[in-house]
């Protein structure tokens, strides 16, 4: 099986922390040099000290805010010029927790350019270079609400789904060029962003976190939170040679929450 990335430059979203840099953290292991983004700068930094050089990796980081629609574009383009990405992966954190009918007609927008505009902008970007040498890699991280909506979760419903069937179309567009584009569904994983819903799903219904943590868990068959590692190696898998015939698929990370098939 050939899982060897050497040689080939990855782009991680979000990777500062969490499923992204879990999932940068694989892709080294596997001998990509790995590029992060994050909105700190600190962060980024520590994060970086993680990422394996032990095939002569070169990791970088990127400052980069996913909400800053204004510089997105400018700093995207401008290190897309400058570097040979072939494998992207498309990852920010979710808009905030509240049902759907709660969220204004601005947050929809403000979603759905932080996420899916700035998902398309990145890949129009970085698939010329995939094109030109006949290998290319796209993982968007979604969520398992793509097939089973999450209550209380109400607008990033709609925004992984849209997230969802955007690499489902671009699966086709792109798959006679050797780039594969995926979507990876998390379920619960021991992240910031989990502790951050279960924080906020224990104020609104007057519950403690203990309880509401040890209610996730009794849904998934295997007792327990994911590791964002074991999140990243599926991601990473996908990404190699030997998943190049892995393409417009959602695949499930979740120990077995998700009931449908």
């Amino acid at each position: 099986m050939n899982l060897n990335l050497k040689a080939i430059e990855a782009f991680v979203g979000g990777g500062s922390a969490g499923l992204g840099l879990g999932t940068a953290i694989e892709l080294a292991l596997l001998g990509a040099s790995v590029t992060i983004t994050g909105r700190n700068e600190n962060t980024l930094t520590d994060a970086l000290k993680l990422l394996d050089q032990r095939n002569g990796q070169v990791h970088k980081y990127l400052v980069l805010d996913y909400t800053d629609t204004t510089s997105l574009k400018t700093i995207i383009t401008s290190f897309a010029a400058k570097n040979k990405i072939q494998i992207l992966i498309n990852n920010t954190g979710g808009p905030k927790p509240g049902r759907a009918i709660d969220k204004s007609p601005e947050e929809y927008t403000e979603a759905f350019e932080s996420m899916v505009a700035a998902f398309m902008l990145q890949i129009s970007l970085f698939t010329p270079l995939m094109k030109e040498r006949g290998f290319g890699r796209i993982v968007n991280i979604t969520s398992t609400s793509t097939k089973e909506p999450i209550a209380d979760l109400g607008l990033s419903n709609v925004i992984r789904a849209a997230v969802a069937n955007l690499g489902k179309s671009l699966a086709s567009d792109l798959g006679e060029y050797g780039i594969t584009v995926n979507n990876v569904l998390p379920g619960f994983h021991e992240t910031q962003r989990i502790q951050s819903i279960i924080s906020t799903k224990s104020k609104v219904e007057g519950t403690a976190e203990e309880i509401i943590r040890k209610n996730m868990v009794a849904q998934i068959p295997a007792r327990r939170f994911g590791t964002t590692e074991e999140f990243g190696a599926m991601v990473a898998f996908l990404c190699t040679p030997a998943a190049a015939y892995v393409n417009g698929v959602n695949i499930p990370v979740d120990g077995g929450r998700l009931l449908g098939l």
